[in-house]
């Protein structure tokens, strides 16, 4: 099911996908709960994110992690109208 908004085309929504042309965002996701859709930009291009946890992990990386769920606990939980929800999904 292909979603066209605002000349950009999206898997479905709630898909995020990689944006290596945008000059400044890394990822972008149609999000729609309910009845409202909203096009969401995440997540810093070229940025060394942590990830998803692996075994043998870095101390460093499993600090970041922990630090950036932290520091932005509060947007995560607004949901799935947020950036910060997506970048936690997506990117760590």
């Amino acid at each position: 099911m292909a979603v066209e908004y605002r000349g950009e085309s999206f898997a479905g929504y709630n898909k995020p996908k990689r944006t290596p042309k945008h000059p400044t965002k890394s990822h972008v996701v149609l999000a729609k709960e309910g009845t409202a859709i909203k096009m969401i930009r995440f997540g810093e291009q070229g940025a060394s994110t942590a990830g998803k946890p692996k075994s043998g992990e870095s101390d460093k990386m499993k600090k970041k992690r922990a630090s950036f769920k932290a520091r932005h606990g509060k947007n995560i939980a607004r949901g799935k109208m947020s950036a910060a929800y997506w970048a936690d999904k997506v990117k760590w």
